[in-house]
């Protein structure tokens, strides 16, 4: 493991989530493509989110807990190659079946490559832990706000049935990582067996992971809710296509900016200052958001989305510092198993909108982050403000230990 910074082996890994996520991004845009070349219905439509949200829900922990078993590339490489590969070959897929099974492998490859991908990071981010993984988890949100651009302007201008060209991009990707990316530090769980790995694991530590994904799961019902529903929001307000389409972007950017601003205050400052502040300061901006007239609704964009987005890199990078020895896992749970959870209760907010209005279930889950205030009180501090812990490292894992049991 590397003490200093290696800023080629993280721009690197950076440049694999780009990728990742850039190809994942299609599907969401290309849907209605989808729907008039197959004659889908809504109930395949929806069948299509489903699988690719469950897929993401249930592998990541899955490869988070093998990630640290076994020292590998072939998660990151099969997972990019996955959805390199099968996503763009939707557009010449001929009926339903298929469709499904190219976008449930895509979607599998990307469940695949991200919990390795994170857990290398501080391995190689020195001392820059904070920003490292911020630029890291930038890569994968500036990804989401180009990569539907540029699919909407290829299928126009090229045509559906030639996305498959586009994988001569990722390939080429690929193939840098072969050469840039070492092969991962494996945890030596290998012959713990499976709860003797999670107790290696977490150990001691088991109730702040556990507050940190309560935190993340909150944030996700929150921002993913905003995202999924504002936009047919805005077009029931008046907004066309393009307005909505801008929007949104201008949301997602915002996160790009946001995450950066907060890894890199989080390594001058710790942690949980900037949890609080930023949760606390979400309410009022996704209420300007909904709320702000005529070309007002721009700017509560961008605010709405950077405070959103700004907290997904900390909470992972404040995981993996309380469980070192589980980098991977810690990973899948803030990043996949967190979204995945947030992702599966956008149905309930669907069905609770039919009840009493988009409008008003969108007011009420802005007071969402409030509620997350609970947990962020009582996270250990971790990081530059960890002065009244002290963190002590065991042969196997992090456990911590309080000042008044010297």
């Amino acid at each position: 493991m590397d003490t200093k910074l290696n800023i080629k082996i993280i721009a690197a890994l950076t440049l694999v989530h780009f990728t990742g996520d850039f190809y994942t991004s299609f599907t969401s845009p290309l849907l209605p493509v989808y729907v008039d070349k197959l004659g889908l219905s809504m109930a395949q439509v929806g069948i299509l989110n489903g699988v690719m949200r469950l897929l993401a829900f249930v592998i990541q922990p899955c490869v988070g807990y093998l990630s640290d078993r076994y020292q590998t590339r072939s998660f990151i490489l099969w997972g990019v190659f996955l959805t390199v590969i099968c996503i763009p070959f939707s557009g010449i897929v001929p009926n339903f079946t298929l469709l499904l099974l190219v976008l449930a492998a895509g979607s599998a490859g990307s469940a695949m490559f991200h919990p390795s991908l994170t857990g290398m990071i501080p391995l190689y981010a020195g001392e820059r832990q904070g920003f490292c993984m911020s630029v890291f988890n930038t890569g994968g949100t500036f990804a989401y706000a180009v990569g539907p651009v540029f699919i909407a302007w290829y299928v126009g201008r090229f045509g559906l049935d030639t996305i498959p060209y586009t994988v001569i991009l990722g390939s080429i990707v690929i193939l840098i990582s072969l050469k840039t990316i070492p092969i991962p530090v494996s945890e030596g769980f290998k012959d713990a067996g499976f709860w003797g790995s999670l107790k290696e694991t977490f150990g001691d530590v088991w109730k702040p992971i556990a507050m940190i994904w309560v935190v993340m799961v909150l944030r996700a019902l929150a921002g993913q809710s905003f995202t999924t529903f504002m936009p047919v929001h805005l077009a029931q307000i008046g907004h066309n296509l393009v307005s909505v389409g801008f929007l949104i972007s201008l949301f997602v950017l915002a996160g790009t900016a946001s995450g950066l601003m907060s890894g890199y205050l989080s390594d001058a400052m710790g942690f949980k200052k900037i949890f609080f502040v930023i949760h606390l300061l979400m309410t009022p901006a996704l209420l300007l958001f909904l709320y702000l007239p005529g070309a007002w609704v721009y700017g509560g964009a961008f605010i709405a989305g950077f405070f959103a987005l700004a907290t997904l890199p900390l909470g992972v990078l404040m995981a993996q510092q309380l469980a070192p020895k589980g980098r991977a896992m810690v990973s899948s749970l803030m990043m996949g198993l967190a979204n995945g959870v947030g992702g599966l209760l956008s149905p309930l907010v669907g069905k609770l909108a039919d009840i009493y209005s988009l409008e008003t279930v969108l007011f009420w889950i802005a007071f969402v982050p409030l509620i997350s205030l609970i947990p962020i009180v009582k996270l250990p501090r971790v990081g530059k403000d960890a002065d009244p812990l002290v963190f002590r490292e065991g042969p196997a894992r992090l456990t911590i230990k309080s000042e008044s049991a010297k």
